[in-house]
């Protein structure tokens, strides 16, 4: 063989590598969608609506398992139900033996007496094969038994890793967008939009910012509720409070609305004003708090 040409270790060990890599991307991607998604979700928003680089994903999960201590303590408390997870179901779905039973009562040996170890092993067998032999069970090991062995292991992995992941990213996204809701602990900056009056119905004059606009050429459908519960708060009052907040610019539409206070229902959100705009003649002012 000569110098030039790999050898076949060396490409088995790139094609595990590439293969890796693949999954973890898969992963990563998957991580990032949903904590997106349960995010705006919490603010009436549909992911599938918005627009984001798809580069962006692969950065997400990183405030998914270490965006701050309770966050690393979720991931690692995580791994730990992926591991235990994984091990019930590969129990479930092998064939029960006396050897299996005896290697999963290992534990038992450490925790009884010698004299008593007997008489708990063989409750304990009872007890696992019962368990085991229970219909639904033997329902999914035979619906298991179609997928080859030499995948079913992996396959297995892959399903607990996404449920994982899924509720791992679900809970923090959820978490996350309250966090921002909230006057006092949110992250999003605090904003001011300048626009010619004839581009929104709602807004307060520059020149006169206690008079309401007219709104004689207008029309509504809907709930007139909400019109009236955003109409007369377009201005920031921190003492109600009440603060104005960008929650996204996205696809020439911005959304913000104005944060709850921290003792707000904890299954209230906040109303968001969806504003359209051409980038013709607007002028938005961004600060992560509000000026002194």
């Amino acid at each position: 063989m000569s110098d030039g040409q790999p050898s076949p270790n060396n490409t088995q060990i790139l094609g595990t590598f590439a293969s890796i890599l693949g999954l973890l991307g898969i992963f990563l991607y998957f991580t990032a969608w949903i904590y997106r998604w349960a995010y705006f979700a919490y603010f009436k928003l549909e992911l599938t609506q918005l627009s984001f680089p798809f580069r962006s994903f692969f950065f997400v999960p990183i405030q998914v398992f270490v965006g701050n201590g309770w966050a690393f303590i979720k991931t690692i408390l995580a791994l730990f139900l992926l591991a235990t997870g994984i091990k019930i179901t590969l129990w479930f779905v092998e064939p029960l033996t006396v050897p299996f039973i005896l290697s999963l009562s290992q534990p038992l040996n450490r925790t009884f007496r010698r004299r008593q170890w007997q008489k708990v092993k063989r409750k304990f067998m009872v007890f696992a094969k019962a368990f085991h032999q229970f219909p639904p069970f033997n329902f999914i090991r035979e619906l298991v038994s179609i997928i080859p062995v030499s995948l079913r292991k992996d396959l297995i992995i892959v399903i607990w890793l996404l449920i994982i992941l899924f509720w791992l990213a679900r809970i923090q996204g959820w978490d996350d967008a309250r966090r921002d809701a909230i006057n006092e602990t949110s992250t999003l900056p605090v904003f001011t939009y300048i626009f010619p009056k004839e581009n929104l119905v709602l807004g307060r004059d520059l020149d006169d910012v206690y008079t309401s606009p007219s709104f004689k050429d207008s029309r509504f459908i809907g709930d007139l509720g909400l019109f009236d519960y955003v109409q007369g708060r377009e201005d920031n009052d921190p003492e109600k409070p009440r603060i104005w907040r960008l929650l996204l610019e996205n696809n020439n539409i911005i959304y913000c609305f104005f944060g709850l206070d921290k003792n707000a229902d904890k299954n209230q959100a906040p109303a968001v004003l969806a504003i359209k705009t051409d980038k013709k003649g607007q002028v938005i002012i961004l600060s992560p708090s509000v000026p002194k």
